[in-house]
């Protein structure tokens, strides 16, 4: 009677642990659902203020943070010295990958922004210019 209940066990432990381990979330997919931006995009006036409200506001891409680092004064030249920007295969540019959550964890960490997304997309799309 001892043994059967401790095989009973052992089965029921195993088949939780599967069940257990094969749940598990390796890859965030958010699918794009912003309209498509057709107006002329100002780095200035459209993508600087996504920066400060989201991104180095925080602390977490301002000066001497993880890089690239997003002020004001730094930003354009931090994005286009590094691999951030594509303007040949702008849904494939690093910066739109990480904010669609599509390469990691979507920035900014409170969540992907369809509206930020569609309007950082359409300025890398216009050849992003240092406007």
């Amino acid at each position: 009677m001892l043994q059967k209940k401790t095989v009973l066990w052992v089965v029921a432990s195993i088949f939780i642990t599967g069940l257990l381990g094969g749940c598990y979330k390796d890859k965030t997919v958010i699918l794009d659902s912003g309209d498509e931006i057709t107006r002329p995009v100002s780095f200035a006036n459209d993508i600087i203020p996504i920066f400060n409200k989201s991104c180095n506001n925080s602390g977490c891409h301002s000066a001497g943070a993880k890089a690239p680092d997003l002020t004001s004064a730094n930003a354009y030249l931090s994005l286009s010295a590094g691999t951030y920007m594509n303007t040949s295969t702008p849904q494939s540019s690093e910066l739109y990958l990480w904010m669609t959550g599509k390469k990691g964890i979507p920035m900014p960490l409170t969540g992907p922004d369809k509206d930020y997304n569609a309007l950082v997309l359409a300025w890398i799309k216009q050849g992003a210019q240092n406007n």
